[in-house]
C-alpha cells in the first residue's frame, strides 16, 4: 500500500528550480479548462502579451512551449538549421556546449570558440571570430548558471544584424531576474522557463522571435498530415513536436489543434508573470540587485573566495569558492538535513570546487538570504572550516539597513 505524498519544505538558494510563488500554486489548483475553451484562449492571449514585457521586446510573436527551457533551445536552433547550416557557439560554461549538443543532433557545421570559465568574452572577440567563420547563426547564453557570468551582447547582435546572421540567445537564467533588451540587443529568438525568475514549477520554456525569423518558419510550415493532405514541405521542421510554424499558429488566432495543451501550467505562467508586472520590473530587478549584494557581502565577510570576476557576476548567481579540506557535499548535506536549505554544486571542472547560490524570483528573499548565510556559516563551523564567525548575517543586513 502506498501513502499519500508527503513533501518537507525547503528553502531553496539554487540556479534552478526555485520556490514557487504561492499565487502561482493556486492558480495551478483551478479547475481544468479546455484548450479550446474561449476562458482558455484568453488566458493564453494574456501570457502572450506578459511574455514580451521581461524579455523588452515588441516581437508579434512570443508564447511558451510544453517542456523545460530545453525544448525552448531545441525547438529554436532547429527551427533554423538545415544540414550543413554553419553556427558559431562562443563558450564561457557548461550550457553553451548543450546548444552545440542540439545544433549537432540537427547536422549542423559547429565552431566552437572557447575561453576559461572565469569570465564572458569581450563581444570584440566573438565579432571577430564571426568574420573568420561566417555563420547562418550565431548561438550564445547570456547567464551561465555554472560559472555566474553574465555576457554582454549588444555590439555582437548588432554586428549580426547588420551582416544578416541569425542571432539566438539562451536567456533562462537572467529572464525576469535582470533588465534584457532583446530587440535593442539585436536578438532574433530569445529563449527563457518558468523554473527560475518566473518563480513557476518547471514544464514550460517561454520564446519569442522577430519577423526574420518568422519569414523562415513560414518557408519552412507543413500542416500535421492529420489536418490536412494539402499543405507538404520538404524542408519542413525535424520536429513535430518542437515545430516553431506549427506552435505560432497554436497560439495564433488560427489555433490549429497542434497538441493537448499543459493548461494547469500555463495558468501557473500567467500568475508569475502578472505577479512581477504587479511588482514592477524595475523593483523586480532592483529586489534581485539588493539580495545579491547582502549575498555578496556575507560570503565576503564570512571570509570566503567567490569564482569568476565578480564585475560580470550576473545577480541571480553568486559562485563561491569551496575551502580547502571542506567536503563541499557533506556541507550540502548538512544545509538540507539541519537547516532545511538547499545550494547547488557546479558542473566540469567546477565540481567539488564551487557551489552556487541562487537568488531567483520568489526565493529571492530577504528572509531566505539570510536564512541561507546563517545555514552555510553553521555547516561550516561544523566541519571545522577556518571562517569569520557571526560576521556573514551582520554584513548582509548592513546591506539591508542602508
Amino acid at each position: 500500500m502506498f501513502s499519500e505524498i508527503s513533501v518537507p519544505s525547503r528553502t531553496i538558494m539554487t540556479p534552478g528550480p526555485v520556490e514557487a510563488h504561492p499565487v502561482a500554486l493556486r492558480a495551478m489548483s483551478a479547475s481544468i479548462l479546455g484548450q479550446f475553451d474561449p476562458a482558455f484562449l484568453q488566458i493564453m492571449d494574456e501570457v502572450k502579451e506578459m511574455i514580451k514585457i521581461p524579455f523588452g521586446t515588441k516581437n508579434e510573436q512570443a508564447f511558451a512551449i510544453d517542456g523545460t527551457s530545453r525544448s525552448g533551445l531545441e525547438a529554436a536552433l532547429i527551427a533554423l538549421i538545415e544540414p550543413g547550416d554553419k553556427v558559431l557557439i562562443p563558450v564561457y560554461g557548461r550550457f553553451a556546449y548543450l546548444l552545440g549538443e542540439i545544433c549537432e543532433r540537427a547536422q549542423a557545421e559547429i565552431h566552437y570558440l572557447e575561453k576559461e570559465w572565469d569570465s564572458p568574452f569581450e563581444q570584440e572577440t566573438v565579432i571577430e571570430e564571426i568574420k573568420k567563420f561566417q555563420p547562418k547563426i550565431v548561438a550564445m547564453v547570456h547567464g551561465e548558471t555554472a560559472n555566474g557570468q553574465m555576457q554582454s551582447m549588444e555590439k555582437i547582435g548588432q554586428h549580426c544584424k547588420e551582416n544578416d546572421i541569425f542571432f539566438v540567445v539562451d536567456m533562462v537564467a537572467t529572464y525576469g531576474g535582470v533588465p534584457l533588451e532583446v530587440d535593442a540587443w539585436g536578438v532574433d529568438i530569445a529563449i527563457a522557463g518558468t523554473q527560475k525568475c518566473v518563480s513557476v514549477p518547471s514544464g514550460l520554456s517561454l520564446i519569442t522571435y522577430n519577423d526574420r525569423v518568422e519569414k523562415v518558419l513560414t518557408s519552412r510550415y507543413q500542416k500535421e498530415l492529420g489536418l490536412s493532405k494539402d499543405i507538404r514541405n520538404e524542408n519542413h521542421i525535424s520536429s513535430n513536436y518542437l515545430d516553431l510554424s506549427q506552435l505560432q499558429r497554436y497560439w495564433s488566432e488560427e489555433r490549429i489543434n497542434h497538441h493537448t495543451e499543459a493548461t494547469s501550467m500555463i495558468y501557473g505562467l500567467h500568475e508569475g508573470l502578472r505577479m512581477m508586472i504587479k511588482e514592477g520590473m524595475d523593483n523586480v530587478y532592483a529586489r534581485h540587485a539588493q539580495n545579491d549584494q547582502a549575498i555578496v557581502a556575507g560570503i565576503k565577510a564570512m571570509g570566503l573566495g567567490f569564482y569568476g570576476d565578480l564585475t560580470t557576476k550576473m545577480p541571480t548567481v553568486t559562485p563561491i569558492m569551496i575551502p580547502e579540506g571542506i567536503d563541499g557535499e557533506k556541507v550540502r548535506a548538512l544545509m538540507l538535513d539541519e537547516f532545511c536549505v538547499e545550494i547547488a554544486s557546479s558542473f566540469g571542472a567546477l565540481q567539488g570546487k564551487v557551489w552556487r547560490i541562487g537568488n531567483m524570483g520568489y526565493s529571492s528573499r530577504k528572509s531566505n538570504v539570510l536564512h541561507v548565510l546563517s545555514a552555510l556559516e553553521g555547516a561550516l563551523n561544523y566541519y571545522g572550516a577556518d571562517i569569520n564567525k557571526g560576521e556573514a548575517v551582520k554584513a548582509a543586513l548592513s546591506i539591508y539597513k542602508k
